[in-house]
């Protein structure tokens, strides 16, 4: 039986992983999958030896208490790779895991596919050519991303993003159904908040966004907040935070687990940390400011490590500031607050709606998870014939 093994850190790889999975299956009906994700990953038949939420977690200080659980699935996840010995290995973005991976991969001697890569563009630019030594085909999702691995010898091909497909669905549903689906207030200015999906986004940016709210409240009659809970994390730790924190104290604030696209096509804007859930808003054309906050020691090393400008995906498409952006010190709640009232009407709102219409069109059309599930066709072909 053709076996595949998969390996994705965090909740938008389990759900490219979960596209990439339907679509191989549909070139080979038979075909076995294991490997480490979360529940998408379950719904589309893969076996998981390790779930995802163990590595929730990033940062580099931050990193630190939630060492063991890493280690557990860093553990599950060789074995299995040493016990199953995949006819292909398909790594889902995650780098701080999944190039160490690779490694251990490429020691078997197994064909390794990389799809959803590391942005090694933005930082660690050594890794751009270790990625390209540990990886046979790179699957790469962003246009700008080829130029990177010029000269490297690496094989790339340039698939689009896998978003797409997913956000198609979501241009027929309106904000209104979805706050009712949410049992959330149908005519009251709705904000969304995003601190994160991992563990150490949660520590250090969900009282930032709760502050930021405060103000707003204080500020913009009726207004109401919603945070979407996201799956790699306890929702009961998240809801514990909110409850200690004090801030939100009989505040308008609705959590709820999961649905953080429903959340966001039902908020009239967002506030985001950096990260897919900034595309997402693109795809979606939800107007959204990036604040987020890291530990002292993680942020001094990114200053040094970072080579681009911006941290939001949108303005790296764009070539230019769209998303207001609020990172460490920056990210005062009073600052923040304004940038939101911006966005809520007038003129900001629509010429940020613009610029977002553009970022959509340039992330393509769609198919990156057929496209990838080819390209994952050519290397158990080769890797039969061999």
């Amino acid at each position: 039986m053709t076996t595949v093994m998969l390996a994705a850190g965090d909740a938008s790889g389990d759900a490219y992983a979960a596209d990439f999975v339907r679509a191989l299956k549909e070139r080979f009906p038979q075909l076995r999958c294991v490997g480490v994700g979360g529940d998408e990953m379950v719904a589309a038949g893969v076996e998981l030896v390790a779930h995802q939420r163990g590595l929730a977690v990033g940062g580099l200080q931050e990193l630190l208490p939630d060492l063991l659980g890493v280690m557990k699935v860093w553990k599950s996840a060789l074995k299995a790779l040493r016990e199953v010995r995949p006819d292909l290995l398909v790594l889902i973005d995650s780098g701080g895991f999944n190039l160490p991976f690779a490694r251990k991969g490429r020691a078997l001697g197994l064909p390794i596919l990389y799809y959803v890569c590391p942005q090694v563009w933005a930082w660690r630019r050594g890794r751009v050519r270790k990625l390209a030594r540990r990886a046979d085909r790179l699957a790469l999702i962003l246009p700008f991303e080829p130029a990177a691995y010029t000269g490297t010898g690496a094989r790339t091909d340039y698939v689009g993003h896998p978003l797409v497909d997913r956000m198609q669905a979501r241009t027929t549903v309106s904000s209104r159904s979805a706050r009712q689906a949410l049992g959330l207030p149908l005519e009251a200015p709705l904000v969304a908040l995003l601190p994160g999906s991992r563990t150490h986004e949660i520590r250090h940016s969900l009282a930032l966004h709760l502050q930021t709210a405060r103000v707003l409240e204080a500020r913009v009659e009726g207004i109401h907040f919603v945070l979407p809970v996201a799956p790699t994390l306890d929702p009961w730790a998240v809801k514990r935070r909110v409850a200690r924190s004090g801030i939100a104290k009989a505040f308008p604030l609705s959590v709820v687990e999961g649905h953080s696209l429903d959340v966001l096509t039902a908020c009239d804007a967002a506030i985001l940390k950096p990260g897919t859930a900034t595309l997402e808003a693109s795809l979606i054309g939800r107007p959204m400011v990036v604040a987020a906050r890291a530990s002292a020691l993680t942020a001094v090393l990114l200053r040094k490590m970072v080579r681009v400008d911006s941290l939001t995906m949108p303005n790296l498409i764009a070539g230019h500031p769209v998303v207001p952006e609020f990172l460490q010190e920056d990210a005062a709640p009073e600052r923040v607050a304004d940038a939101v009232i911006s966005l809520l009407e007038g003129d900001a709102r629509e010429r940020q709606l613009a610029a977002l219409e553009r970022v959509r069109q340039a992330l393509g059309a769609g198919g990156a998870g057929r496209r990838v599930a080819a390209i994952a066709e050519e290397m158990l072909v080769a890797n039969r014939c061999e």
